[in-house]
């Protein structure tokens, strides 16, 4: 009997994240040993946006570098690892039932906010996995409803990830050991509402004052709310910290 896996949201951080010792790659690599392997991983990051749900079809998804001016040797990490052509009409079937019909794109590869978690957690690169994009000009309700239609999947052992950033103010890095009280309230709301399951709150996240200082775009928050609407009741916090002053790096998964 296949064992049904969480939904899980993570925060990538920096693309060098493969690159550092710290609590969030020792996290991650402890997060991938820890969970029931995957049959497959479907996951949703902040960095590709398209005018309707797309999903990548491609055999070998290539790595790709979406990042300027960092050391050589990130240029130099590959993630190899295949694509599913099977999850890929699974998911397209799930979401047209619901009324939300995706469009195939055969030559998407994996961008970081895909394969730096995923090298972390499956250095192995022996997963079949999918990219789902986030929907260009659609919010929070939206997501979390293609969360929703898609969460069979879980019970099939496929892996559901949102991948984006929990805070993300590029702007407001630093160099300081704490968060900024901003950044640190955000956070605290972030978790409070999570683990007490207060989606409607959740959902109109662009009511808080502070929320454009925590997410001045969408796309670093959109994939909590596909992680969350492919889970039901509270979420369970994996993970909290900062890094580079104001760059959250929270983690929870929907175990329901």
């Amino acid at each position: 009997m296949t064992r049904k896996l969480p939904s899980l949201f993570l925060s990538h951080g920096a693309p060098t994240l493969p690159l550092e010792e710290g609590a969030t790659p020792a996290f991650l690599r402890t997060l991938g040993q820890n969970l029931p392997r995957p049959k497959a991983i479907l996951i949703v990051s902040a960095h590709w946006e398209a005018t309707v749900p797309s999903l990548g079809t491609a055999e070998r998804p290539e790595t790709i570098h979406d990042f300027y001016g960092f050391p050589d040797a990130l240029y130099r990490l590959r993630y190899p690892a295949p694509g599913s052509r099977d999850l890929a009409e699974q998911a397209a079937a799930l979401l047209g039932d619901g009324g939300l019909p995706p469009k195939a794109v055969a030559d998407q590869g994996l961008d970081h906010g895909a394969w730096v978690p995923l090298l972390l957690m499956y250095p192995e690169a022996d997963i079949p996995v999918v990219q789902l994009s986030l929907t260009r000009g659609q919010g929070a309700a939206h997501h979390h409803e293609i969360g929703r239609l898609l969460a069979p999947l879980r019970e099939e052992g496929v892996l559901l990830v949102g991948s984006g950033g929990a805070v993300h103010n590029l702007r407001a890095l630093s160099h300081s050991d704490r968060p900024a009280a901003w950044a640190q309230a955000f956070e605290d709301w972030l978790v409070e509402s999570v683990t007490e399951d207060r989606r409607d709150s959740l959902l109109a996240w662009q009511d808080r004052g502070d929320a454009r200082q925590a997410q001045p775009t969408d796309e670093h928050f959109l994939p909590l709310f596909f992680a969350m609407g492919a889970g039901q009741g509270a979420g369970r916090l994996l993970h909290r910290g900062f890094t580079y002053g104001n760059l959250s790096m929270a983690a929870f998964a929907w175990d329901q």
